[in-house]
């Protein structure tokens, strides 16, 4: 089965940031097989000029010349890069820093300790995967994440009291106050926000905002819904976000 599908869809863009040769050409070679349109950046500079010249759907960031570089470029790109107000890319020693907030990425790493998984998550990976890779369950987990990603949800605005999320600009305020959201906070916000009273267990939200195919030992859950709970307290002092110990989340 191609990347596109049956639905005549043009394939997904790949972007592969990885330093190491004999992975980087293992990993380009499988995903051109299967249909990918795939760019490799060997450097966090030159994977600033690919982004920027071509946009990519996916960014695949596996390891750099140095652990704290693959960390660094995933932090660059939750910030937007060098973006202007206005969305242009602006010039950064030469390249283009064209990174869209909400840009998918999966993080590919031999440093898999509890502490490696949440500092990864924290700066906003969307899933992670110990290196190297079993292609099989890279290319699984790659098409959830482009299938989470893309499409709508049918209704326009989803509103709770207060909260009101777009779901088409992918934004959402409260008190008329926009949040600053990372993709997966605003994915589990949304989640939650269409059933706000009803208590969703942690294997189905982890399972519908993560993809995870069966229950797992993680904290990503505990620590994404904390960080999207505090952002909501800033701008009121409602409580959202509610843990019912032992089951799972709720929003109000």
């Amino acid at each position: 089965m191609s990347a596109d599908g049956d639905r005549g869809e043009p394939a997904p863009s790949v972007l592969v940031v990885e330093h190491d040769e004999r992975v980087a050409a293992a990993l380009v070679g499988q995903l051109v097989a299967d249909g990918y349109h795939v760019r490799l950046g060997r450097t966090a500079e030159h994977a600033r000029v690919l982004a920027g010249a071509h946009q990519p759907r996916i960014v695949l960031l596996g390891e750099l010349d140095t652990p704290r570089s693959a960390l660094e470029l995933l932090l660059e790109i939750r910030s937007g890069g060098a973006l202007s107000r206005g969305g242009a890319p602006l010039a950064r020693g030469g390249a283009l820093a064209a990174w869209q907030v909400a840009l998918p990425v999966i993080v590919i790493s031999h440093r898999t300790a509890e502490a490696d998984l949440l500092r990864a998550f924290d700066a906003g990976a969307d899933d992670f995967l110990a290196r190297p890779p079993g292609y099989l369950e890279l290319r699984a987990r790659l098409r959830a994440l482009l299938l989470r990603t893309v499409g709508g949800r049918g209704a326009r605005w989803v509103e709770v009291g207060p909260l009101a999320i777009d779901l088409d600009a992918h934004v959402a305020s409260l008190h008329g106050r926009p949040l600053r959201l990372r993709r997966l906070e605003y994915e589990l916000l949304v989640h939650l926000a269409h059933e706000p009273q009803r208590v969703f267990a942690k294997e189905e939200l982890l399972r519908a905002v993560w993809g995870y195919p069966t229950p797992v030992s993680t904290r990503t859950l505990d620590s994404h819904s904390s960080r999207v709970r505090r952002k909501l307290r800033a701008e009121g002092e409602e409580q959202w976000v509610v843990n019912v110990r032992g089951f799972g989340y709720r929003l109000i």
